[in-house]
């Protein structure tokens, strides 16, 4: 019967060069990462701890980034983690120890780079930024006031057909109203001329007649 090894939970501190960790800081984590696979480790987590400068150069290093990681593996497989950290490229150290001891909580602890980071000041934001995150209720409020005042104001469309109405049937009128006024006169002008010329017949003296 195959015998499973039990695995073991173990603290390890990875030191790498702080300006490869800046440029590629994906890159680092994908190679810890790989190392611990290898060695068929599962990995609890993986996080920055500090960066520091060194008391000695290391590979012409002098500053260098700490990754602490927890992850179970064969109390056996240890050598081989660290023989792969000596024959790596970008991981210049590995410090591995055993932390059976620890919990949860301890592991989930703020490192000094998590604590730098939170207690950050956030930056002040400037005006322009704020008056970016203001439009929407700005533009809502404009959009209301402008409700407001449309709904208070006459419709002018309605109003000027109104009136263009008006002004179509007025002209239709006063033709109308003027034709009649015309034919009136006309008619008037030729009843006082007939009667006049009635007159001026009845005044003129009749032809005597002989017997």
């Amino acid at each position: 019967m195959k015998t499973v090894a039990k695995k073991k939970l173990y603290e390890g501190m990875f030191l790498v060069d702080s300006a490869e960790a800046a440029s590629d800081w994906d890159g680092v984590i994908r190679t810890i990462r790989k190392m611990l696979e290898r060695a068929q480790a599962e990995i609890v987590s993986i996080k920055k701890w500090d960066d520091r400068r060194l008391a000695y150069d290391i590979r012409r290093t002098t500053r260098g980034t700490y990754i602490l990681s927890y992850f179970r593996v064969d109390g056996k497989q240890i050598q081989g983690i660290e023989k792969a950290v000596q024959l790596s490229e970008k991981i210049l150290r590995v410090l591995i120890l055993s932390a059976d001891h620890m919990t949860a909580e301890d592991m989930d602890r703020d490192t000094p780079a998590t604590k730098a980071e939170k207690e950050k000041p956030s930056p002040a934001r400037e005006p322009a930024a704020e008056a970016q995150t203001k439009p929407p209720e700005a533009l809502q409020e404009v959009r209301t006031k402008e409700e407001t005042r449309v709904a208070e104001e006459p419709e002018v469309v309605d109003e000027a057909e109104t009136v263009d109405e008006i002004e179509t049937v007025k002209p239709f009128g006063a033709r109308w109203e003027t034709e009649t006024t015309e034919e009136t006169e006309m008619a008037t002008e030729a009843g006082l001329a007939e009667q006049a010329e009635e007159e001026a017949e009845q005044s003129r003296p009749k032809p005597m007649l002989d017997d």
